[in-house]
């Protein structure tokens, strides 16, 4: 907000008045220098912005919400909590446009909200953006998997493999099997194929059958005896002229 007065000194005070903020928590910019006239005379008035800082939270809120307006798009961000980790929820009555293919498109948002909530901070904190509480829909959905694979991967004793999974959802994953007795996981493949792979602690030899062919016993085995002699085989039948095979020339 703008604020004028005689002087610098006052116009930022009137400022910090009026939005109830101490000076340390206020960005100030001076517009414009008062300009004294003939006989020392304010011939202008100072000018000063004076607006609040925003927090890390308050700033990525108000970042996914100039997203909206840019896509035109009919929702509105909600600073849940700030603390240890930054929640946000999303409000709207188009849920799929926000949330997309498997989150897809609110994984997006949420990566766009932790880079502008980190900018400048050394050490790194954690945003969650949510939507219909479909992060704690898609976590159940995604535990309840974790161990119907791990179940499969320690009674048969191999590797499972699950589709290809934001960083998020891999984490969930780790987290639902970390203290698992029978196996373990990790993370394989690169960004944004990168998925994560269910390893029991005692694999099980898969049984190889090996291929019939020519050189088996089946193969190879001597020609049974028809019970007729050699030269009784030799013989016309009769039945290759009937279908048009004679033997003669």
């Amino acid at each position: 907000m703008e604020f004028t007065a005689k002087t610098v000194e006052e116009a930022v005070k009137a400022g910090l008045k009026a939005l109830d903020v101490a000076e340390e928590d206020a960005i100030i910019t001076v517009i414009d220098e008062p300009v004294k006239g003939l006989f020392g005379k304010i011939k202008t008035l100072a000018k000063v912005d004076v607006s609040k800082k925003l927090t890390d939270g308050e700033r990525a809120v108000s970042f996914l919400e100039g997203v909206f307006d840019k896509l035109e798009l009919e929702a509105k961000a909600v600073l849940v909590e700030e603390g240890e980790k930054i929640i946000i929820n999303i409000i709207t009555t188009t849920s799929a446009s926000i949330i997309g293919y498997r989150g897809e498109i609110l994984d997006a948002l949420q990566n766009l909200a932790s880079a502008v909530a980190n900018t400048g901070k050394k050490d790194y904190i954690r945003v969650v953006v949510d939507c219909e509480n479909y992060r704690e829909k898609r976590e159940e959905t995604l535990i309840a998997l974790a161990h119907k694979l791990e179940k499969k991967a320690t009674d048969q004793g191999r590797d499972f493999s699950l589709e290809a999974m934001s960083s998020y959802e891999r984490r969930v994953i780790h987290s639902a099997l970390a203290d698992s007795p029978t196996v373990t996981t990790k993370s394989e493949g690169k960004e944004p194929n990168r998925f994560v792979v269910i390893v029991p602690n005692e694999k099980k030899e898969r049984k190889a059958y090996p291929k019939k062919g020519f050189g088996d016993k089946k193969f190879n085995k001597k020609p049974a005896k028809s019970g007729f002699s050699e030269e009784i085989r030799k013989k016309p039948s009769g039945f290759g002229t009937f279908l048009g095979n004679s033997l003669k020339d």
